[in-house]
């Protein structure tokens, strides 16, 4: 029965031997919906729901269960709707070794049983309580509701939200400071998704009820652990900014100019990457991405985000000939940055390669030569290690060991921003730029065939 039941089990990590000294969550649930889909498990990474796990309810009697290791102590979901909305999908609390019986409703769940933590039973009594509003802001192809009922119902429930927590603490600290927190996104989840999704009747700003006034996008982004904690937490920040500046008579326009006026609405640059990295997931050619991340790049900085960069740019890039190159920033042999920009001005071939790499060793000797022969010229020959870090020790050994010329570079590992960018496979390989930083080729000839030469030179000597 268990196998069964658990159609997607053991889940998240199990490689890790931290992960196997700890309890499972354990989820059993009834789908009683009039149609049955799968349901699905999600995470929370960086204020975004993310699949992790899905299963299929059992024909009969709709039964389906998960059994996973929880990667941390906090909010998850379960339902049956996408990551990108709170539709059909429902928050949970979880923690080691805890139980959760559940059924799905076609609009809502209820807990089965007297096994379930007591976090997630008041979860569920959170949930019971400001569902009318669930229904109306969330369910709205499901509910027709105008500002005229829902006004009404946010202002009551939300005068009573301040009494809820009385007589539920759990003995879970961490949950117990936290809910107060999970219980003001959700209202102002409500409150904003209302307003941004179809009516058939919309309120002018002077018909906003009093709740409206004390939803500010400064107060939800405070801190970026704040919203990276929530499902939906970058979704209902950008809810929250867009009901602020409808109430500022900030017009929406469109371009560079609407992102400017959103940024001014978050305190620290992280989440000011993650929205202009939002905005460029939506451009569908290469030069908007460009002008974009000349003037916003520099809130890119975290290491998710560089990752997601990279992912948006390169299915947009086309890398010919005439193409800017990717503004790369590696550590030399001494630890200081060297960055493309720093390199304008010369003709620049990099050398993707690694310690390990046969082949690669096989073109020291004849890029020593070329190295020697290109002496006095604007030439700058780089040399991009893929190693590990872990072997970090190890690259430096054969640059000292082998007299490595030109300017060494470590990337980090062969999944290094560079080699995604440039879509380096296989290596080495051999890559030119010209003295404005312009891609010549992204796969030369390398240095054992003399028309690399010929390359530079002809590249020295354009105009």
């Amino acid at each position: 029965m268990i196998k069964k039941l658990f159609t997607t089990a053991m889940i998240l990590s199990l490689g890790s031997s931290t992960l196997f000294a700890q309890l499972p969550v354990e989820v059993t649930g009834i789908v009683k919906k009039k149609r049955v889909t799968p349901v699905k498990l999600f995470k929370v990474v960086e204020g975004k729901a993310v699949e992790i796990a899905n299963t299929t309810p059992d024909e009969k009697g709709g039964k389906f269960g998960f059994l996973f290791y929880p990667e941390y102590e906090g909010l998850y979901v379960i339902g049956t709707g996408n990551p990108m909305s709170p539709n059909d999908n429902y928050k949970f609390y979880f923690k080691r070794g805890d139980k959760l019986s559940v059924s799905i409703l076609d609009s809502s769940y209820v807990l089965n049983g007297k096994l379930n933590s007591k976090e997630n039973v008041v979860m569920t009594q959170w949930h019971d309580f400001v569902n009318p509003l669930e229904q109306k802001a969330i369910n709205f192809m499901k509910v027709n509701s105008t500002f005229v009922d829902f006004f009404p119902q946010l202002e009551e429930i939300s005068a009573k939200t301040k009494g809820f927590l009385a007589g539920k603490t759990t003995g879970n600290a961490r949950f117990d400071k936290n809910m107060p927190q999970y219980m003001s996104w959700d209202m102002a989840g409500y409150a904003s998704n209302f307003l941004n999704t179809p009516r058939s009747a919309h309120p002018s700003v002077e018909e906003y009820s009093s709740f409206y006034a004390t939803l500010k996008a400064q107060d939800f982004a405070k801190n970026t652990a704040g919203v990276y904690s929530q499902p939906w937490g970058s979704r209902t920040l950008s809810g929250v900014i867009s009901v602020n500046r409808r109430q500022q008579n900030i017009k929406f326009t469109g371009g560079l100019d609407d992102l400017n006026n959103d940024l001014n609405y978050l305190p620290n640059d992280t989440l000011k990457g993650d929205v202009v990295l939002d905005v460029a997931a939506r451009y569908k050619n290469f030069e908007d991405y460009k002008t974009l991340m000349n003037t916003h790049g520099k809130y890119v900085i975290t290491a998710s985000q560089k990752k997601r960069n990279i992912d948006i740019a390169s299915p947009l890039a086309l890398l010919k000939a005439g193409d800017d190159a990717m503004a790369f920033s590696y550590p030399d042999k001494e630890g200081k940055a060297v960055t493309m920009a720093s390199l304008k001005g010369k003709v620049v071939l990099v050398d993707v390669w690694a310690t390990w790499c046969g082949p690669c060793k096989a073109e020291i000797p004849h890029l020593k030569k070329l190295e020697e022969e290109m002496k006095g010229t604007d030439v700058e020959i780089i040399s991009l290690s893929t190693d590990d870090p872990k072997d970090k020790a190890k690259w430096l050994k054969m640059i000292k060991d082998e007299n490595l010329g030109g300017t060494q570079l470590f990337a980090g590992g062969p999944g290094n921003d560079f080699s995604k960018y440039y879509k380096v496979n296989t290596i080495p390989r051999f890559l030119v730029f010209d003295k404005a930083g312009k891609i010549v080729s992204v796969d030369s000839p390398r240095p054992s065939n003399p028309e690399l030469k010929k390359l530079l030179e002809k590249t020295l000597s354009a105009k």
